[in-house]
């Protein structure tokens, strides 16, 4: 586990799952067909990820941060796993409250943002920032 200052945690939010509550989330993505994920099934290879995230960081948002800890695994083709999922579905349904946009178009909308800021990310650490030219 991670207990001291080198825990980076990627995304942090208030009010997902409880009111005033602060949300810490980290995100991987993991290829698929790479060897290491050979002899797993798609679904144990999701909860192998989260697992392993939550082995990592649940402790210290626990403990250090009193709030509460969220992976956010995504599959290079295109899937989420089971907490993304239901962190997609919570968001849909506060955007409906909120917004009065329908749940399916809302899950559309943020799971199509969450792809391209995906894709962005790679695109940037492939690449490197291109950032504002002087």
């Amino acid at each position: 586990t991670v207990l001291g200052d080198q825990a980076r945690l990627d995304i942090s939010a208030r009010s997902i799952w409880n009111a005033s509550e602060r949300a810490f989330f980290d995100v991987r993505v993991f290829h698929a067909p790479a060897p290491s994920n050979a002899s797993k099934s798609i679904p144990a290879m999701y909860q192998s990820h989260e697992n392993e995230k939550k082995r990592c960081y649940n402790a210290r948002v626990l403990e250090v941060e009193k709030g509460s800890f969220t992976p956010l695994v995504f599959s290079t083709s295109g899937g989420m796993g089971g907490e993304a999922e239901r962190l997609v579905k919570k968001l849909a349904s506060k955007m409906e409250y909120h917004t009065g946009q329908r749940y399916s178009d809302a899950v559309g909308y943020i799971r199509k943002r969450l792809r391209f800021e995906i894709l962005r990310t790679t695109v940037i650490s492939l690449r490197g920032d291109r950032g504002a030219r002087k």
